[in-house]
Order: C-alpha cells, then sequence, then structure tokens
C-alpha cells in the first residue's frame, strides 16, 4: 500500500480510505461480525484511514468499529480515524446542525461507542447556514486543544463555504480545516473540479471522495437496458434506475470495462485509478459490505492510467449527470 500526506499537514493516509457506512448493514444484508471482518481484512491490506460518522445506522456503525479498533489491539495507535457531526439523530431541539452545544454532548457520545479517547479527523458533516461559523469553529479548536481530536475538517461544503471557514479560523488563530470529503466520480464531476479542486491546491487541504462508483454503477454489473441484479441498491427501484442509467452513463461504463480488459483490471479498480490520477485527492472512499469488496478495491493501488486511457475516460464523462447518486 502506497501512503500520501494529507493535503500540507505532515500526517499520511492510505489513498483507499475504508467507509464504514456499511449500507448492507442497515439494510439487514450483512451482520456485524462481517463488518468487523471488513475492517479487520482493511487493515490486513494496508489500509490506515477509516471514515465513519456519528449517523451511521443511528450511531451502530460507531460502535462496530470500536468493537473491530478493540480486536485490533495496538494497530490502533497507527490507523486514522475519522467521524463526523450535523446530522439530525433525534426528535429533539438540539438533536442536529453544528452548535457548540451539539458538537461538544456528540463528540462524546461518539467517543464511547468508538472507544476511543480521541478522534484523528473530525468533520463538519455538512453546512449550518443556522449557526454562526464562529460558534462553529470555535468549538472545534476547543476540541483539538483538549486532545479529542487530532484534525478538523468539512464535507459537502461550497468552495465559498471553505474559503470563509478558513478566514474564520485564520482571523480567529482557531485550527484550520485540513481535509475536505465531497463526493467525486466519473458520474459526478462537477461538483469539485471547477472551484473545490483549485481551493485544495491553494491551501494545500486534503481531499476525501465518496461514492466513487456511484453506489455501484460503475462496478460494471449494471447496463442500460438490462435488470439490475436482484438484491442490489439499484434492484429496489427499476423506474429510479431506467432514468439514472442513460445512454452517457452506460458509455462511461462501456469506458471502464473496455480499459479494464485491456490492463487486466475490474471496472472499478479503473474508476478508483481515474480518481486517484488526480493529484488533489487524498483518498477515495470505498464502501464495502464483503472482504472481498475491499480486495478489489485495492487492486486501484499501486499502478497508473496511460494518457490514452486517462483522455477517454475525461472525454466519455464530459456530461452534466444527475445531481447525485447517492
Amino acid at each position: 500500500m502506497e501512503y500520501r500526506k494529507l493535503g500540507r499537514f505532515g500526517v499520511k493516509v492510505s489513498p483507499i480510505c475504508l467507509g464504514t457506512a456499511f449500507r448492507g448493514f442497515w439494510n439487514g444484508k450483512t451482520d456485524e461480525a462481517t463488518c468487523i471482518r471488513v475492517i479487520e481484512r482493511a487493515v490486513d491490506l494496508g489500509i490506515n484511514f477509516i471514515d465513519c460518522a456519528n449517523f451511521y445506522f443511528a450511531g451502530r456503525c460507531e460502535e462496530v468499529l470500536g468493537k473491530a479498533l478493540k480486536n485490533l489491539g495496538g494497530k490502533r495507535d497507527d490507523l486514522i480515524i475519522t467521524s463526523k457531526v450535523w446530522s439530525k439523530i433525534g426528535e429533539g431541539p438540539n438533536d442536529e446542525g453544528l452548535s457548540r452545544f451539539h458538537i461538544m454532548r456528540e463528540i462524546e457520545r461518539s467517543l464511547r461507542r468508538l472507544q476511543l479517547d480521541h478522534i484523528d479527523l473530525y468533520l463538519l458533516h455538512n453546512w449550518d447556514g443556522g449557526t454562526g461559523l464562529d460558534e462553529t469553529l470555535q468549538a472545534m479548536d476547543d476540541l483539538v486543544r483538549q486532545g479529542k481530536v487530532r484534525y478538523t475538517g468539512c464535507c459537502n461544503h461550497t468552495a465559498a463555504q471553505v474559503v470563509e471557514g478558513l478566514w474564520v479560523s485564520d482571523a480567529n488563530s482557531l485550527a484550520s480545516y485540513a481535509c475536505l470529503q465531497n463526493q467525486y466520480s466519473l458520474l459526478h464531476r462537477w461538483e469539485l473540479e471547477p472551484e473545490l479542486m483549485p481551493r485544495c491546491r491553494q491551501h494545500g487541504l486534503g481531499m476525501m471522495t465518496y461514492s466513487p462508483l456511484a453506489v455501484g454503477l460503475l462496478s460494471g454489473q449494471f447496463r442500460r437496458g438490462q435488470t439490475p441484479p436482484a438484491g442490489t441498491h439499484w434492484s429496489r427501484d427499476g423506474s429510479r434506475f431506467e432514468r439514472v442509467m442513460t445512454e452517457c452513463v452506460d458509455g462511461v461504463v462501456q469506458a471502464l470495462v473496455d480499459i479494464g480488459a485491456e490492463l487486466g483490471k475490474t471496472p472499478a479498480q479503473v474508476a478508483f485509478a481515474w480518481i486517484l490520477d488526480h493529484p488533489e485527492i487524498t483518498a477515495a472512499i470505498s464502501g464495502p459490505d464483503l472482504p472481498e469488496h475491499i480486495e478489489e478495491v485495492c487492486g486501484a493501488v499501486g499502478w497508473q492510467l496511460d494518457e490514452e486511457a486517462r483522455s477517454k475516460l475525461d472525454e466519455v464523462s464530459r456530461f452534466t449527470p444527475l445531481k447525485s447518486y447517492v
């Protein structure tokens, strides 16, 4: 496994980040023991970057990750663990958002579920227009000073929101964002490329990307005009699948299949390699349900697309897609 610096910061992380939202666990298709095996296999493969959030399965994914980390013993000290705050986690008036109250309460709950004394990268899961940014960032800075958080970052922010956060941190001598997290794939390019990638370069920010396979659409098992395989995410809503799997989308899938055949790689490995070929991207988040899923994705590391393949994928994915495949 190779490792990359998190933007301008000294910590090094694997370019494949293990996502522990575990959709199959939420949907009752996998169990806790399987999730733990996925985590253990990822660490065995050299992955040291693991992503989670307080919102995932009402906190149960943090609990599963905590159990896995306990099983790993001393290996935990070599891992960079993330979690997030913002999402609605209850019916109370303070059960969502980025107020100081909510952040300070949720970090304690996350630490208990994870069985940790600190979180390495704590992320604002989304923008909160109802809370002053100074309040939010002061609370995050306090967590860093208390030793409960090592680095901070934000998810799903626009370039303007990221810059505003950097300005508020700089003006008040607060801990600054180290990393962003946004959706990015061959089917969802235009949220990042025009403005967020330049801001990453300008300010030395790391970038984690989620949904690299567009919820499986780029895995090669879904094709236009064909019925989605039974038991998959897309088999539950055939009309949505037909709406999403346009001729342009299917063209991207075909390009991945063709390039993969030439290189001896799977379509998923090619899709990940295309993302990781961007110097602004620190890591792409994989969301596996089974150990063999993370094994396949790790086959995207250690090689690069040649110029011809990269240009082909760039060209075939230039269309404007639907807003989100998540």
